[in-house]
């Protein structure tokens, strides 16, 4: 079809004439409301954002000496943190002659990963990172998990049901007046 003919058809259902294709031969183009078509677009690009859920990394150090006491607190840190639907990036920090003992460091990240092993599995395995070894463990992942959207759904629905509470308490008052 002429490029006339297609302006002339979009000029009278009051369209835009879009090119879809360029490159294809010959050009494909659409008729449409271009506005409508970008607001569409950055609503649906705005609805992808708010439901994508937040990916938070925390830190946990330890030393391969650490006592029995003080690796169960930070084994508890490690859980809140998984619970809570947080990576943790763990990391052992050799000093001195530590550091000829990388395999101190191994058993003790190999010891937590078994200890929180019903709340997470371990993504990266234990690696040398100079004085350091990193293991970065993430929570399993649950059908359960909230969103930034069905988190507002949520308390939409409660902001409503105590509208309705509310509505019900006042009814019931100025019925009940007594004298």
């Amino acid at each position: 079809m002429p490029i006339g003919k297609a302006l002339e058809l979009a000029a009278e259902a009051d369209l835009d004439l879009v090119e879809v294709a360029p490159m294809a031969r010959p050009p494909v183009c659409k008729l449409m409301d271009y506005g409508k078509f970008k607001y569409e677009s950055a609503q649906k690009a705005r609805e992808a954002r708010r439901n994508q859920a937040l990916t938070v990394i925390k830190e946990m150090k330890l030393r391969p000496k650490i006592d029995s006491h003080d690796y169960e607190t930070k084994k508890g840190h490690v859980e809140r943190f998984l619970k809570a639907g947080d990576k943790v990036k763990v990391t052992i920090m050799f000093r001195g002659r530590e550091q000829s003992r990388p395999e101190l460091g191994f058993r003790l990240l190999q010891r937590l990963a078994e200890d929180i092993g019903e709340l997470g599995f371990v993504e990266s395995s234990p690696k040398q990172d100079g004085r350091n070894m990193v293991m970065v463990v993430a929570p399993h992942r649950s059908p359960g998990r909230v969103t930034r959207s069905s988190r507002e759904e949520h308390d939409s629905d409660l902001i409503v049901d105590v509208a309705d509470d509310i509505a019900s308490d006042t009814e019931s008052d100025t019925t009940a007046v007594p004298e």
